[in-house]
């Protein structure tokens, strides 16, 4: 494990962090059935590309990003077991998943946050926790409306 109280070995492993979920959600994109769900998961494996470029700009010494006000939580992923995705994953699982991941997401970035006296990281870390609440949010919006409301 790295020594996460040093700044760049803070955004060496958010900067993993965020590639891992690139690959995750382009993985899921190849594996979904409807256009739509297929869409959503590139756009998302886009916003995280993004959020690794930020943490590379920073990296680099550019300064970006402020956190922004809390996101709502539905809160779904908590009272949710965690799934499994096989070869095959059904929608529900697919946005359950999902869900979690942004959760752990948003956790590790506060954690990280915790660990750093920079201002200016602890703020970049914070924001990306709140991208990733956002992220959580529309997950939990979209499992409500097309799974919740089916049953």
């Amino acid at each position: 494990m790295p020594d996460l109280t040093k700044i760049d070995e803070i955004l060496n492993f958010a900067i993993q962090n965020e590639q891992n979920a690139v690959d995750l959600y382009t993985d899921l994109a190849s594996k979904s059935k409807s256009q739509s769900a297929k869409t959503a998961f590139e756009e998302y494996a886009n916003e995280e590309r993004g959020h690794k470029k930020k943490l590379q700009n920073v990296k680099a010494g550019k300064k970006l990003l402020n956190a922004n006000d809390a996101v709502l939580d539905l809160k779904i992923a908590d009272y949710t077991v965690d799934v499994e995705l096989g070869d095959n994953p059904d929608y529900q699982a697919v946005l359950l998943f999902a869900m979690k991941q942004e959760k752990a997401a948003f956790r590790l970035y506060t954690d990280l946050a915790e660990r750093t006296d920079d201002a200016e990281i602890k703020q970049l870390l914070l924001g990306l926790a709140q991208e990733e609440a956002k992220h959580k949010l529309r997950f939990e919006i979209e499992y409500d409306e097309d799974i919740l409301s089916e049953n």
